[in-house]
C-alpha cells in the first residue's frame, strides 16, 4: 500500500493525480466500512461516492492534525450517519431501521449464504444501536485503535470501550442464545 505521506503529499501537488492515489488506497476499506454500515450494495456506493466527494472537495482542509486515514473515516462515518439519519425520516422507528437493514442482507447477492455463522454474525452487528455498531466496526473490522476512532467519532475513548464492550457481549449473547 502507498504510505499516507506520499498520498498526502501528491494531493498538495497535482489534487487530481493525488485522488486517484488516495482511492486506490481506500476505495476497498472505506466501501467495506460503509457496507457494514449501511449493508445494500447500491446504497453503499451511493455513501461511498459522496465520501470521495467530500474528501475531494476537502483535501485543501485537512490540516495533518490526524492520519489522513482517520480524516477519510470520520467522513465516511459522518456520510454513513447521514444516511442512517435520512431513512430514519422515512420510517417509523429503529426497529423498522434495523429490519430494513436485515432484509437488504438477506437479499444481498454479495453476502456468502453458505457461511451461515458469517451471516448471523451480521445479523448480531445489525442488531447493535448505531453508536456501538460505529465502535465495533471501527475496531474490529478496521483495527482501529480508541484513539483513532475518538477522532473520528468526537467521542472520549473511555466511552468508547464502554461501547465496544456492550456491543461486543450483545453480540456474543445473540450468538450463542439465538
Amino acid at each position: 500500500m502507498i504510505k499516507e505521506e506520499e498520498i498526502y503529499r501528491a494531493c498538495t501537488s497535482d489534487k487530481e493525480r493525488g485522488f486517484r492515489m488516495l482511492l486506490a488506497a481506500y476505495q476497498e476499506p472505506i466501501y467495506f466500512f460503509i457496507r457494514r454500515m449501511i449493508v445494500s450494495h447500491d446504497d453503499t456506493e451511493d455513501v461511498m461516492q459522496e465520501t470521495f466527494i467530500r474528501v475531494f472537495r476537502s483535501l485543501n482542509q485537512f490540516r495533518n492534525e490526524s492520519s489522513l486515514t482517520t480524516w477519510i473515516y470520520k467522513i465516511a462515518t459522518n456520510e454513513c450517519i447521514r444516511f442512517i439519519n435520512r431513512r430514519k425520516e422515512n420510517t417509523i422507528s429503529a426497529e423498522e431501521i434495523n429490519e430494513q437493514a436485515l432484509n437488504s442482507l438477506k437479499a444481498s447477492e454479495y453476502i456468502d449464504y453458505s457461511n451461515e455463522m458469517a451471516v448471523k454474525f451480521q445479523k448480531a452487528i445489525l442488531r447493535q444501536p448505531e453508536k456501538q455498531r460505529i465502535v465495533f466496526n471501527l475496531r474490529y473490522y478496521e483495527e482501529l485503535e480508541y484513539a483513532e476512532i475518538s477522532k473520528i467519532t468526537g467521542t472520549k475513548t473511555e466511552t468508547l470501550k464502554v461501547d465496544y464492550h456492550y456491543a461486543k457481549e450483545k453480540i456474543k449473547n445473540y450468538m450463542t442464545n439465538e
